[in-house]
């Protein structure tokens, strides 16, 4: 089981590894769209996990990590249509990130399993 700035810092580095998606997606109008939604959620989970350790009830807690579990799910579904498009060059960044997202939302599913039993 990892500890708080553990996960924290494994959703820091997933942030920063969507960034390398993003900055290496091309500039068409397509791209743009998928490439753009992907950072934002891609990007959220570390700040609303960031947010949910400061929570001011468990309901709270439980609220943001289903709020972060959500961004989660989205992120791989466009990860998928990446893979799918064949739009990134390099494939193995993009399953990589496959790989890290469907352990993330594993350990968020956990958490608020966890959570919500407490």
């Amino acid at each position: 089981m990892q500890n708080k700035r553990e996960l924290e810092g494994r959703l820091i580095e997933f942030a920063v590894h969507i960034h390398s998606i993003y900055k290496g997606m091309p500039h068409t109008y397509e791209c743009n769209h998928i490439s753009r939604q992907l950072v934002r959620s891609g990007t959220a989970p570390a700040a609303i996990y960031g947010e949910a350790q400061f929570a001011e009830s468990r309901a709270d807690f439980i609220h943001k990590m289903k709020v972060a579990l959500k961004e989660l799910q989205e992120t791989r579904i466009w990860l998928i249509i990446i893979r799918k498009t064949k739009i990134f060059k390099d494939i193995a960044i993009v399953e990589k990130g496959l790989v890290e997202v469907n352990e993330l939302i594993s350990i968020f599913v956990a958490s608020v399993k966890t959570a919500s039993r407490n």
